[in-house]
C-alpha cells in the first residue's frame, strides 16, 4: 500500500515589520492531529479528502507549523523550527513512497532568505531522487529555484481574497497520485516577470489578474496543463526571487509547459499599471465620509497583519479623532499594553491609556485615551472561512466618545470579522468601521457599505511599493523602477530518473 507523507508549514512575513517573529509564533501540531482538518476549507483538509477516498493509499501525517504574519523569523527561531520540522520528517520518510507538503513562499529568516527552498531540499535528499514530491503554494509566495529543483509539481492558490485553500490541497492531492501512478517525467516551466502589484485588480473575482487565473484554470480543465498559476509574491517579502511568475506544469511536454507559460506572462506584463493599489488621502476620505449616509469602511492596507504587518497603527483613528468625525467609528488594534490594564481594571472601568505603536512607535506615536472598558475576553475565534483557531491573546473592548476599539495583545490575521464578533461587536451597528486587510470578502464588507476607501497610510504593508525601501529583490523591478523592461524568458524544470 502507497504510504504518502503529509507536512505543512506557513508564515507570510514583511521584511519591514520591525519586530522579528520567533519560534512561539508557531502552532506546531504532529501526528494524528492532522486528521483535524478534515472537513476543514484547508489545503491538508483538501487533501485528506482525496487520499482517504482511495482504498489503497495510507497516508503518514508528520508535523504541521503554522505561524501568523509578522516580521523576519528570528536566526534562533529558524534553527529551532527547522531542525524540528527536519528530525519529524527524517523519523518517517524512508518508509514512505510520495511527499505531500503544504507551504506558503513567503518565510523568510535571518541567515535564510528562502525557508522552503532550505526543507525542500533536506526533504529531498532524504526522499531520493525518484519519488514524488509535491507541493502547494500561496499565489502571494515566492517560488524560487531551489525549491523548483527538488519538486514534481505544484499547485497555487486561484482565488483572492483566498476561499480555494481546501480546493488547492485537493489539486495538489490529485497530481500526487496521477504522477504515482506512472512514469512521466512532469515539465514545469517558469517565467519570471519583474513586477510587484496590489491593488484591486487583483480580486479575481472581478479584476484583470481573475481573468488571467480563469485562463489557468481552464488549461488544467482541459488537460492542456497538469497544474498552473501565476504568483504575484508578497512584494513585502524582501528576497532574492521577489518577483511575478507564471508556472505551468505538463505531463511529458516542455514546449506546450513553455508556451503556456510564456503567453500568460506576455499577456500579465502589459497590465501590471492597472495592478496598483490606488490610494486616497486619509484627510480626503474623512472630509467625503462626513457628506455620505454610510455605513463606510475605511481600508487600513499599509496595517495588514495577514501580509505582516504589526497591527498597531492608530493612523486612521488618530485622523478620525482630529478631524471631529461625528459618525460611530469601529476599528481594531493591536496593543498588549492597554490590553493588560483593562483586564487589571475590570469591565465598567475607566482607564487612563494609550493605543498604538506598543510595537512600532517609530511609525506610530501612541494615542492617548481615556477610555471605559466594555468588554474583556480571552481573544479567541476562528476565521470566517477556513474555521481554522484564531489567538489574540487577553483581548478588551475600549469605548471613548464615538468610538470603539477592540485592543488585542497579539497580532493575527484580520482578513475577516471574526475578532469583531468574538468580541460583542457587529460592523453593520456602526457608521464606519476600519479594516485591517486589502481586501475582504464581498460578503463581508464590500456588499453592504456604501463605500470601501482604500486610505494611504504608513506601514510595513503599504500599497505604495516604492516607498518601502526594497533593498535585497532583484532590479530594475516595476514600480520602482517604472521603466523596467521584461524579455519574457521560459525556463523549464523536469526531475531526470537517477
Amino acid at each position: 500500500m502507497p504510504r504518502i507523507l503529509l507536512l505543512d508549514c506557513k508564515q507570510e512575513i514583511s521584511s519591514f515589520n520591525p519586530l522579528k517573529s520567533e519560534y512561539e509564533n508557531f502552532h506546531v501540531t504532529r501526528g494524528d492531529e492532522f486528521f483535524a482538518h478534515r472537513g476543514l476549507n484547508t489545503e491538508i483538509g483538501g487533501a485528506l479528502s482525496v487520499f482517504e477516498a482511495e482504498q489503497d493509499i495510507e497516508v503518514v501525517p508528520s508535523i504541521a507549523a503554522r505561524a501568523g504574519s509578522a516580521g523576519l523569523l528570528s536566526s534562533e527561531g529558524w534553527a529551532r523550527l527547522s531542525a524540528e520540522i527536519l528530525e519529524t520528517v527524517a523519523a518517517k520518510i524512508a518508509t514512505c513512497d510520495a511527499v505531500y507538503a503544504s507551504l506558503h513562499g513567503a518565510m523568510a529568516a535571518e541567515g535564510e532568505l528562502d525557508p522552503e527552498g532550505h526543507l525542500l531540499t533536506e526533504i529531498r535528499r532524504m526522499l531520493g531522487p525518484d519519488k514524488r514530491l509535491v507541493i502547494s503554494l500561496d499565489l502571494h509566495g515566492i517560488c524560487t529555484d531551489r525549491m523548483l529543483r527538488q519538486i514534481n509539481g505544484l499547485t497555487l492558490y486561484h482565488t483572492y481574497p483566498h476561499v480555494d485553500f481546501g480546493d488547492t490541497g485537493a489539486r495538489a492531492a490529485r497530481l500526487l497520485l496521477r504522477l504515482m501512478a506512472n512514469d512521466a517525467r512532469p515539465q514545469i516551466a517558469r517565467v519570471v516577470i519583474p513586477a510587484l502589484v496590489r491593488g484591486d485588480e487583483l480580486v479575481t473575482a472581478t479584476g484583470c489578474y481573475g481573468d488571467l487565473i480563469r485562463e489557468c484554470q481552464r488549461i488544467e480543465r482541459d488537460g492542456t496543463a497538469l497544474a498552473a498559476g501565476i504568483m504575484i509574491g508578497n512584494p513585502f517579502t524582501d528576497v532574492p526571487e521577489l518577483c511575478s511568475q507564471v508556472l505551468v506544469t505538463t505531463e511529458a511536454d516542455a514546449a506546450s509547459a513553455k508556451r503556456e507559460a510564456l503567453r500568460l506572462a506576455e499577456e500579465f506584463w502589459p497590465l501590471r499599471h492597472r495592478m496598483q493599489g490606488k490610494l486616497i488621502p486619509l484627510d480626503r476620505a474623512i472630509l467625503q465620509a462626513r457628506t455620505m449616509k454610510g455605513p463606510l469602511a475605511f481600508t487600513d492596507a499599509a496595517d495588514a497583519t495577514s501580509s505582516g504587518a504589526t497591527g498597531d497603527s492608530n493612523a486612521i483613528l488618530r485622523g478620525l479623532a482630529d478631524a471631529a468625525y461625528q459618525g460611530r467609528v469601529l476599528a481594531q488594534i493591536v496593543d498588549a499594553p492597554a490590553a493588560k490594564a483593562a483586564h487589571k481594571a475590570g469591565i465598567g472601568a475607566e482607564i487612563d491609556v494609550t493605543l498604538g505603536g506598543s510595537i512600532d512607535p517609530q511609525r506610530y506615536a501612541p494615542m492617548p485615551v481615556r477610555a471605559r472598558v466594555k468588554l474583556l475576553s480571552d481573544g479567541k475565534s476562528r476565521l470566517e472561512t477556513m474555521q481554522t483557531p484564531l489567538d489574540a491573546g487577553p483581548t478588551a473592548v475600549l469605548t471613548f466618545g464615538n468610538f470603539t476599539v477592540v485592543v488585542l495583545s497579539k497580532t493575527i490575521s484580520l482578513f475577516d470579522r471574526a475578532m469583531y464578533y468574538a468580541n460583542g461587536c457587529n460592523p453593520r451597528d456602526f457608521d464606519l468601521t476600519v479594516v485591517k486587510s486589502p481586501h475582504t470578502e464581498f460578503h463581508m464588507y464590500d456588499a453592504w457599505v456604501e463605500k470601501n476607501f482604500n486610505i494611504d497610510a504608513p506601514g510595513a504593508t503599504s500599497a505604495d511599493l516604492p516607498s518601502l525601501g526594497h533593498t535585497i529583490c532583484a532590479r530594475p523591478m516595476y514600480p520602482m523602477e517604472p521603466d523596467t523592461v521584461f524579455s519574457p524568458e521560459a525556463i523549464v524544470y523536469q526531475r531526470e530518473p537517477s
